[in-house]
């Protein structure tokens, strides 16, 4: 039987501010970590995709692990992206929504004002949600003091050095050599990310993997639509025209495939933003902030420039191309299906592929099935 969040140790007021966001029952690698999280705490190390429920898993116990009564520091998740560190952020906030004593949690990313920064750092502040690049910024002008902190969680560590943050990622371990844990988790574990764990973990960190199997939310339907690649736009145009009111996210592979795409359904009087790697801070903010204000119905987004898309009520998401790596399907796949609800993901392939689809779903334990 599955444990609940009161039987693994989470405190009653977070458990309020979970239920709060739909969340009843614990993911497996909630199961899995919060227990020694919550009792040991010590070095960890978890190799688990997006979608997993994983900022509860490290979050929760971060939050318990505060004193609210310091004014400094105590804890730093850092993030490779301004999205995912703002989406973290925010969860860590809805979580402490019933909690008596208050903490106070800072969101610290490029792209954002640093005099604003600065200002709200002079502030009592618990813990940290950063962009590497920004962190150094504010470390430079002396605006903030890494000395009490006691905890370090590397989130999405493979996305980090893939980014080309490698260094300031060791720099970061350097300035909070005091700390007592450190949490990584990241979707694998290549080269950079192991040596970084042989460099900054104790090599008896606690390790926990998390089965491909578990990854995926059981709430989401996933199809496929067979058609060829001159069939795809009318295809998709056919879908959408029937989705009446349902807003979704189309996932391209490349940049200029979502450009295309978002003309051609443009085109076709659809109200679409997209979302690709070339934009500029302030414009991705600009498409994101006006998708979720509901000033477009379907967003096209490449994969890169959608990590820590959080936007709720998504009824579908749709892969134009299907994702070179496995994780990117659960990241796609994990924008649907939010807070109890169901979704669908549906997969545009031609028949060479048919293949492809059929290993996904031996990986992932799901079942594929035809939308005709």
């Amino acid at each position: 039987m599955s444990k609940s969040f009161n039987a693994l140790g989470v405190r009653p007021d977070l458990i309020r501010g979970l239920q709060d966001l739909g969340i009843q029952e614990p993911t497996p690698i909630q199961r899995d970590a919060l227990p020694f999280l919550l009792k040991d705490g010590g070095d960890f190390i978890a190799q688990a995709q997006t979608g997993t429920g994983k900022t509860a898993a490290f979050g929760l116990p971060l939050l318990m692990q505060l004193d609210p009564k310091s004014p400094k520091i105590q804890a730093v998740v850092v993030a490779p992206t301004r999205e995912l560190a703002k989406q973290i952020g925010k969860q860590l906030f809805r979580f402490t929504k019933y909690s008596a004593e208050k903490v106070f949690v800072e969101v610290l990313t490029g792209g954002d004002d640093m005099d604003r920064q600065v200002a709200a750092l002079a502030r009592p502040t618990h813990a940290i949600v950063v962009t590497p690049g920004r962190l150094l910024d504010l470390l430079a002008k002396k605006a903030l003091a890494l000395d009490a902190v006691q905890l370090l969680v590397l989130d999405e560590a493979d996305e980090m050095l893939s980014l080309g943050f490698k260094a300031e990622v060791a720099f970061i371990c350097n300035q909070t050599e005091k700390r007592r844990a450190t949490w990584l988790f990241s979707a694998t574990i290549p080269d950079g990310v192991q040596r970084l764990i042989s460099d900054y973990m104790a090599p008896t960190a606690h390790v926990l993997k998390v089965d491909h199997r578990h990854v995926v939310n059981r709430d989401i339907e996933h199809r496929f639509i067979l058609c060829t690649v001159k069939e795809k736009t009318k295809k998709l145009v056919d879908f959408l025209r029937r989705q009446g009111q349902e807003r979704g996210v189309v996932f391209c592979r490349t940049k200029a495939g979502a450009t295309k795409l978002s003309e051609e359904l443009s085109a076709e009087g659809f109200a679409v933003g997209v979302l690709q790697g070339d934009l500029p801070q302030l414009e991705r903010d600009k498409v994101l902030r006006s998708f979720r204000k509901g000033r477009f119905q379907y967003l096209i987004a490449t994969d890169v420039a959608a990590r820590g898309i959080d936007v709720e009520g998504l009824a579908f998401v749709i892969h134009h191309q299907l994702p070179d790596q496995i994780e990117y399907y659960t990241h796609r796949s994990g924008r649907t299906g939010r807070a109890g609800r169901s979704g669908v993901s549906i997969a545009m392939i031609g028949q060479r592929e048919k293949a492809d689809i059929d290993r996904l779903g031996k990986r992932l334990g799901l079942t594929f099935t035809q939308l005709r």
